[in-house]
């Protein structure tokens, strides 16, 4: 695989991996969340065969759900293989993390034990790691990621689509399914539970008081945080009880905790998501306050559950650590958007940012359309039906959906005072020499450091973005022109002097160009106009006298 297109693709499995997560806690019943774990294998993680084996509560396990083969799931389901056999099995494949994995070579000996399997046919292997029809591998699900959890179930796979071993992005995606698919049996079951609690409590008084202390001891004791909160009312969303789980996660205790609103405790950029999050049913990913200040991800799932059949009702909260695989995530989109060598935005990142702040209609336009309406507004029904009152009739159109637009400055008027977003293209002068003389250790190492020096000459809020090779790009929004061409002095000046690379000095030069982005003009438009600027002023400064080339 090319090296730079594997973050994308490992994003594009991500991306796959959450769907099919997301419709493990969709499932509304645990024979619906065991199905989905199956069926996630085979769509999400691209295996021809998988297979849930669910331990019982004797300790044996059983086929309980099958995807990828209807005969293989005709013959096999329901079929229970012993424990003893299953911890053989276990504990004597290859560790991969958490995986385990059994090959043909060593697989033959469990041929006559009792546990169920099917595998597909296919031809003898011609390479080292492609996938023999013989070999065998199995994701252990548990309760938690603690040490000594309770094993809930083992899923088992058959041929990798690719047709190959699974690489380590494979096994990490498989394992992270398999903690994920743990916690969604364990939180079907639970809901079950609870489900059959709330039966009994219409039934009876009797019955009432037992499901009482029956989930009484499902909530304090869940592996999983916990909360019950009020609903409706002045004290709506106040929590009324956390469980240790929940009080642990959040560093808090349990009479702290019912001082507060999940309201409360959510970051302020994830409030809005929180509101917009269904009461009944809703579920949200976000994030939550520790004691210590710092933020925790966490999945969060309401239900409502009521006091009795006509009594006040309660907003049962389900949170769940996501940390762990968010930071995952935010690495995976940190390694797609950003260059691995200097670590500064890479090229689609740049062109992202950039169209963000432009449209495709230019601000003389809406000025024209605008002073167009304001003289002759139409019927007040056209007007107002909008909610557009004469103030914002005379503003321009772009500031009424929210975009405010982007307008150049004009670029022959160097006293001019208009700002704009300014858009500095850097070519390096000399590297190409530097990497032909020294090697491409230099180089990179050169490319390293004019990334750490352009960094530290700009404002905080400007990008600066390595476009490719040894071109840069700086966006520094709010620049008159001539505040442009101070900064393009200034990145200039920070690049030229010596760089030291194993005890040897290097210098580079730079060649700047500078454009102005402005709505009405496309991302490419706005570099490629920058970059012909710079293109312009190093074929001017090359026919200089005297001039001395950097290197």
């Amino acid at each position: 695989m090319d090296t730079e297109s594997e973050p994308y693709v490992r994003l594009a499995t991500l991306r796959q991996l959450h769907q099919v997560v997301a419709d493990l806690n969709s499932a509304r019943s645990l024979a619906d969340t065991l199905q989905a774990v199956a069926d996630g294998v085979v769509r999400g993680l691209s295996y021809e065969l998988a297979a849930v084996n669910l331990v019982r509560p004797d300790g044996d396990l059983v086929v309980a759900a099958f995807a990828g083969s209807a005969a293989g799931e005709a013959l096999l389901a329901g079929r229970v293989g012993s424990r003893a056999s299953w911890e053989r099995r276990l504990s004597m494949g290859e560790r991969w993390g958490q995986l385990r994995f059994i090959p043909h070579t060593e697989g033959w000996v469990l041929i006559d034990d009792d546990v169920p399997q099917w595998h597909t046919e296919g031809p003898l292997p011609r390479f080292p790691d492609e996938w023999h029809p013989g070999d065998r591998l199995y994701a252990p699900m548990y309760s938690s990621q603690t040490v000594g959890s309770e094993l809930i179930g083992v899923i088992s796979v058959d041929r990798p689509t690719s047709g190959r071993h699974p690489g380590p992005w494979g096994c990490e995606a498989l394992q992270m399914y398999a903690f994920q698919a743990g916690i969604a049996i364990s939180n079907a079951r639970m809901r079950a539970n609870m489900q059959r609690a709330l039966v009994r409590l219409e039934r009876d008084q009797q019955a009432l008081r037992a499901s009482e202390e029956s989930f009484r001891q499902a909530f304090e004791y869940a592996p999983s945080g916990m909360a019950i909160a009020e609903m409706g009312g002045d004290q709506h969303g106040k929590l009324l009880r956390a469980n240790d789980a929940l009080c642990r996660l959040l560093g808090r205790s349990a009479s702290t905790m019912r001082r507060y609103s999940f309201s409360d405790l959510v970051h302020p950029e994830d409030v809005g998501l929180l509101l917009r999050t269904s009461a009944e049913g809703g579920r949200a990913e976000l994030r939550l306050a520790r004691r210590d200040g710092s933020y925790l991800w966490v999945s969060l799932r309401n239900s409502v559950v009521a006091d009795t059949a006509d009594g006040p009702r309660f907003l049962l909260t389900h949170v769940e650590d996501i940390e762990e695989r968010k930071s995952r995530e935010l690495q995976l989109a940190h390694r797609a958007s950003h260059d691995s060598l200097t670590g500064l935005p890479n090229s689609a990142e740049l062109r992202s940012r950039l169209s963000s702040r432009l449209c495709s209609r230019p601000q003389d336009k809406d000025a024209e359309d605008a002073a167009a309406l304001v003289a002759d507004p139409g019927p007040d029904e056209f007007a107002f039906s909008y909610g557009y009152g004469p103030e914002e009739l005379a503003a321009p159109l772009g500031a009424l959906d929210g975009h405010v637009h982007t307008v150049a400055p004009d670029e022959n008027d160097e006293e001019s005072s208009t700002k704009g977003l300014a858009v500095l293209f850097c070519d390096l002068d000399g590297f190409k020499s530097i990497n032909d003389r020294f090697g491409h250790h230099t180089g990179d190492a050169v490319l390293i450091e004019v990334a750490r020096r352009l960094t530290g000459a700009v404002r905080d809020g400007d990008t600066v973005a390595r476009l490719g090779g040894d071109e840069f790009v700086v966006l520094a929004d709010g620049l008159a022109p001539a505040d442009a061409a101070d900064l393009a002095v200034r990145l200039r000046n920070a690049i030229i002097p010596p760089i030291r690379v194993d005890g040897r000095a290097v210098r580079v030069g730079a060649s700047f160009g500078i454009g102005w982005a402005g709505c009405g003009m496309t991302a490419e438009e706005v570099l490629h106009s920058a970059d012909q600027r710079m293109y312009v002023e190093k074929r001017s400064r090359s026919a200089r006298p005297n001039h001395r080339r950097a290197g």
